[in-house]
């Protein structure tokens, strides 16, 4: 795995998000009061842009049918979606940003 810049800090103010790709897969990278968290970006229910979604506290609620997942984790926090979405590690340098992929 290798350290793939995405972003930059300018690019997400506290609690908003941001669909990015790293080594051709979506991501959706999150900036939760100052703290970065990646998870994957395509809802493990039925493949919607997690990007779309609503951030409520830690949690992310899919557009499409109202699945939950937690940022932080990448928990199901609340179905229909059964399975987890892929978590993935963030390093933040200076003002960029990189994803672990």
């Amino acid at each position: 795995m290798t350290l793939v810049n995405v972003a930059s800090t300018a690019d997400l103010k506290p609690n908003e998000k941001k669909a990015v790709e790293v080594n051709g897969t979506k991501v959706l990278l999150v900036n939760l009061g100052g703290t970065y968290y990646a998870i994957g970006d395509k809802c493990t229910h039925r493949g919607c842009s997690l990007s779309k979604g609503t951030i409520m506290g830690d949690n992310l609620q899919c557009a499409c049918h109202g699945s939950t997942f937690n940022l932080k984790t990448g928990a199901v926090v609340k179905g229909p979606a059964k399975n987890p979405e892929l978590k993935y590690e963030v390093k933040v340098e200076g003002d960029k940003i990189s994803i672990n992929g």
